[in-house]
């Protein structure tokens, strides 16, 4: 699950981490109040004004803006809220900005420069132990410093069974070249994030830039956060913080169905049972010369329930022309889902998209009887061979 920036400050907040001020606002007019609580606080007139979205590279589309003033910062609130941001991250067809961070000023002049590092927590799944990924090149995208410059992203393994310990904490903030007293504040701001990551079972944390402020201050600008979902059930407060217009509403519906649904951009729907045989599915899908157009994985308990809601998620896709339904009837039996399929047909009605189900496992032929005998448009097979020719034979003919 992914957070807005200014929840993942929140929670680096309350595990030590300095950060950069900020206050939300959903209208221009809230925007200027912020401001103008902003200057009470740190006595600045000048702001940064950033678009909260689910992804990064909100710069380079224009979602953030500094503020000179409350003049300005009403005309960039009024130019970010409600616009639809495109960055390399959200594809063409970007993302709508609900709300805007009204952010302090943290480049304020003083005895030493600014100077902006990248840093990241996350799981080295080769080596099955969290790493702090760093470099002294922040505020850039960490693949093209990857690409021009690797020697200048350093590692640090951490070992699960003691947690960071404070050697570590301080090589890294040699390693970025610091000394005094900003040295000290990042070995602090170093241990305070990886509590922050291994407490609520985050998946990534990922701070660009962490800046030295010219008091030479070490404090979070920005904060990406990605949490396991596996692990929300510990964290009450933190699943709270889900916000669904980020989501694909589609995605969502199929979560709320108790579905495992990824929308691709292909025109074959799958409905499968078990992640592993989804993967098969597509590949059959592409060897019948068609694209999936979803992952789907309603489950071990395929029913018409099940199935019903797996239709109407599929056929919200214009772009999909044919679906496949390939389930493995271990724990089900198959005339139990066939059943289940007709059943759902029937209810839902015309459905524009031929069929094809491929069931296979107990009771897999009197599957395939009721399936041939419902009078539906509908195209049963047992084997994957024959599958993936009725996928090719109803493409041909939708041409």
């Amino acid at each position: 699950m992914n957070i807005h920036e200014y929840q993942g400050k929140e929670i680096l907040k309350s595990f030590g981490v300095r950060v950069q001020e900020g206050i939300v606002a959903e209208t221009p007019e809230q925007a200027v109040e912020a401001a103008k609580r902003l200057k009470e606080d740190f006595n600045s007139d000048w702001v940064v004004v950033k678009a909260q979205i689910h992804a990064g590279g909100r710069g380079k589309g224009g979602g953030v803006k500094l503020a000179k003033n409350h003049d300005e910062v009403l005309q960039r609130a009024t130019d970010i809220i409600g616009m639809q941001l495109v960055t390399p991250q959200t594809g063409p067809e970007g993302k709508k900005v609900n709300k805007v961070l009204v952010a302090q000023d943290v480049y304020y002049p003083g005895e030493s420069d600014t100077k902006e590092f990248y840093m990241s927590v996350l799981l080295d799944r080769a080596s099955g132990r969290n790493i702090i990924m760093y470099s002294t090149e922040g505020g850039m995208d960490i693949e093209e410093v990857a690409e021009k410059t690797p020697h200048l992203i350093f590692k640090e393994e951490i070992d699960p069974k003691v947690g960071i310990q404070g050697f570590q904490a301080r090589k890294i903030a040699f390693n970025l070249g610091l000394s005094g007293t900003a040295h000290k504040d990042m070995v602090k701001f170093v241990a305070a994030l990886y509590k922050a990551y291994d407490s609520i079972d985050a998946s990534m944390f990922e701070i660009n830039p962490v800046l030295k402020t010219s008091d030479d201050k070490i404090l979070a600008v920005d904060a990406k956060v990605n949490l396991d979902e596996n692990a929300l059930y510990r964290h009450a407060d933190i699943a709270a913080m889900r916000d669904v217009t980020e989501e694909d509403p589609t995605e969502v519906e199929a979560g709320e169905s108790n579905l495992n649904y990824v929308k691709l951009d292909g025109n074959v729907g799958c409905m499968v049972n078990g992640a592993g045989l989804a993967m098969a599915t597509m590949d059959i899908i592409k060897i019948a010369g068609g694209e999936p157009a979803n992952f789907l994985d309603v489950g071990g308990t395929a029913n018409a329930e099940t199935v019903k809601a797996g239709f109407n998620i599929i056929l919200k896709d214009p772009n999909v022309k044919a679906i496949l339904i390939n389930i493995f009837g271990g724990i089900v039996r198959c005339d139990r889902v066939a059943q289940g399929v007709i059943d759902a047909y029937n209810e839902i009605g015309n459905i524009p998209v031929p069929i094809i189900v491929r069931l296979q496992g107990t009771n897999a032929a009197e599957a395939k009887t009721l399936i041939d005998e419902s009078g539906l448009k509908v195209y049963s097979a047992i084997l994957l061979k024959e599958a993936a020719e009725l996928v090719t034979q109803v493409l041909n003919e939708g041409k």
